[in-house]
């Protein structure tokens, strides 16, 4: 029995593996094509593209891993099939759910592995990364210079180069606008061409221009109100210019900044948040109550009163007719004003309380996210490891097509859940585990027709099916 358990473990920890390094590999591709332009171009040193690239893995790690799941468990009992390997360990008197007790166990370690990697490694490796993916995308282009367009990366200039060398060093027809206090361009330098290179550390960035003219445009020496009265102009050979290059590195946001969203917080602390809003909730509530009620007391009355021995229904329109016109016209407008006032005191509180509502909804959804994970990969194994059983096919060919419809089946249920979640429409708890509702009978119905030897997907068995259907109708 051992040995067949060590057969199991065999054939199902190198697919895993390998199925896992290429599901984070293809994430890694879609999240470096989605953000290739805010990245590339920037002068980013490589370890800060890998770092950015190694908090992604991390992050994808919940997507990834229910997916190698059940497509490992697919390749692992599919290879298992196609070999007569299961038809053996079935002739030696050993039935499907008990051969598939090893891998339950490795199941579990993985699922509880998963749970304690979405509590406390997921929430730091969510905060590395979206405060690093934030500096990355606001920090400016290290194109400084590009060619036939004006560039104001540098303050208080505005630069326009006609035409490059394919180096980037050498520039042509190069011309510099400098602009004042006031944001005028009274100064003005155009070069026929130029050099650039950047000083050591990377502080400044230097133009050596050559064969050039300089215009300056200033007041009089006795004007105060025309800036523009003398014309200064002189030629060069060669002359240099020298622009600050500090704003051009890249400067890291604190990350205490970021520690409020729900993806940074484990457990412990969302639970934290929640009941803090919740308090905060219940609160308004009170103090809602509070405000309204001062509006409303006129309307109130006594459930039983000593003095009044009879109470006549109320009239609507008969307290109006009894009184004269002017005086209907003042009561309207004494309760049309009452009614605005009670709107105005609720509207704000209102859209106050909705907001705090979907945000206890959503700390409320990332907190059975954490169990959820877990869940996935229980619920999809139960998948895999029967349809491989009956497909009896391995390697990468059905046995992905088959697990990435599960998969998408899996995944647009459960984001369907969690937006109907955010947005009210259902229970929390309803919503974030809806996906393994559906998919956990699924799997148990596949596991007792592959323990019973069922030809759910032959082909011949369907064809005779419709053909004797045929027949009947026929005859």
């Amino acid at each position: 029995m051992k040995k067949i358990h060590l057969l199991l473990l065999k054939s199902f920890i190198r697919p895993f593996v390998v199925t896992l390094f290429i599901v984070m590999f293809v994430l890694l591709m879609l999240f470096l094509f989605k953000y290739i332009d805010d990245l590339i171009g920037k002068g980013f040193a490589w370890y800060t593209i890998l770092e950015l690239m190694l908090y992604n893995s991390a992050t994808n790690v919940a997507m990834a891993l229910p997916l190698s799941v059940l497509l490992s468990t697919i390749m692992t009992y599919g290879a298992l099939g196609e070999n007569y390997e299961l038809v053996a360990i079935k002739a030696a008197g050993i039935s499907l759910r008990r051969a598939m007790y090893p891998m339950i166990v490795i199941i579990s370690i993985l699922s509880t592995a998963a749970f304690f990697f979405s509590d406390y490694m997921l929430p730091v490796a969510n905060l590395k990364y979206y405060s690093l993916l934030y500096d990355a995308r606001k920090q400016k282009s290290a194109d400084l210079l590009p060619e036939g367009v004006f560039s104001n990366s540098f303050t208080d200039y505005s630069i326009r180069v006609k035409r490059k060398d394919p180096d980037g060093q050498r520039l042509y027809d190069i011309m510099i606008y400098k602009k004042t206090a006031d944001g005028s361009n009274t100064t003005v330098t155009i070069a026929r061409e130029g050099t650039m290179f950047r000083t050591m550390g990377d502080k400044y960035l230097v133009l050596k221009l050559k064969d050039g003219v300089n215009y300056e445009e200033a007041p009089g020496e006795n004007s105060s109100y025309n800036s523009r009265q003398r014309l200064t102009r002189f030629r060069f050979k060669e002359t240099e210019q020298k622009f600050d290059l500090s704003s051009f590195k890249l400067t890291r946001t604190d990350e205490n900044e970021f520690k409020s969203a729900s993806q940074m917080m484990n457990l412990k602390q969302l639970r934290f948040f929640i009941d803090s809003v919740q308090q905060q909730v219940n609160g308004s509530i009170v103090t809602n109550y509070k405000l309204v009620t001062p509006y409303i007391k006129y309307f109130s009355i006594p459930a039983k009163s000593v003095v009044v021995k009879k109470f006549l229904p109320a009239d609507k329109l008969g307290v109006l007719k009894s009184q004269k016109l002017e005086n209907q016209m003042m009561t309207l407008s004494s309760a049309s004003a009452e009614v605005r006032s009670i709107k105005d005191v609720i509207k704000n509180r209102a859209d106050r309380y909705k907001s705090d509502s979907m945000t206890i909804r959503r700390y409320a959804s990332e907190v059975q996210k954490k169990y959820t994970l877990s869940a996935a990969c229980i619920a999809l194994f139960l998948i895999g490891a029967p349809l491989g059983a009956i497909i009896r096919k391995g390697g990468l060919g059905l046995p992905v097509v088959i697990s990435v419809i599960f998969f998408l089946i899996y995944y647009i249920i459960s984001t369907i859940g969690e937006k109907s979640v955010k947005a009210g429409n259902v229970s929390t708890f309803f919503g974030m585990w809806v996906a393994i509702i559906i998919l956990t009978p699924i799997g148990l119905f596949l596991s007792y027709k592959a323990a019973t030897d069922s030809s759910i997907f032959d082909i011949e068995l369907y064809k005779r099916f419709f053909n004797k259907l045929i027949k009947r109708k026929s005859n």
